[in-house]
């Protein structure tokens, strides 16, 4: 029997369970990693999430944070005022918007965002090495197209918009910090 969609509860069933038990899976080895990598930083995933979006975001609602980092608003407050009493990020109401909390990186925020990025080891990523034998044979990484597809019916547009941005400003970054080295370097 199939539904108004075209496919049967089996198939729907089976497709559910299967993303389901690949996307637990993958989470946990993601997980993992990122809470080592992080370790000594003294901060969880969902304070680094946060700081690499308001960095990404450059000055952005508790809304729009708890949107992008797929977390719950109060999870995205409650981390954000541990970071603020950190003095990693600071709080604020925009003069025509006197609703939404803003959050916006300090000078040491950033500074502590980007000393975790230079402490990350592909060494210690357990999925990048599981991808490296189909980098090995096909000479790149997996695609996520699909996947990609799935996430924007789920989130929209605007999510892939930032999703895309934040690795864009993450690719420039790492390019101004390349040149530098190697103008130190050649000096």
């Amino acid at each position: 029997m199939k539904d108004s969609q075209g496919i049967s509860i089996q198939e729907a069933m089976i497709f559910s369970h299967r993303i389901g038990q690949l996307s637990k899976a993958l989470w946990k080895s993601v997980e993992r990693d990122w809470q080592e990598w992080l370790k000594p930083f003294d901060l969880n995933i969902n304070e680094h999430h946060i700081l690499s979006i308001a960095y990404h975001l450059d000055g952005s609602s508790i809304s729009d944070i708890a949107k992008f980092g797929v977390m719950h608003v109060s999870t995205a407050f409650n981390f954000s005022k541990k970071l603020e009493s950190r003095s990693l990020l600071t709080f604020s109401k925009k003069e025509n918007d006197k609703r939404n909390t803003y959050v916006q990186l300090t000078d040491e925020g950033e500074r502590l965002l980007k000393q975790t990025w230079k402490h990350y080891s592909p060494n210690r990523d357990s999925v990048l090495k599981a991808s490296m034998p189909l980098r090995d044979l096909y000479g790149k990484f997996p695609e996520f197209n699909e996947m990609m597809s799935v996430i924007k019916g789920l989130y929209g547009d605007d999510f892939l918009e930032i999703f895309q941005k934040s690795f864009t400003k993450l690719e420039e970054e790492f390019s101004e910090e390349e040149k530098f080295v190697n103008e130190e370097k050649i000096y």
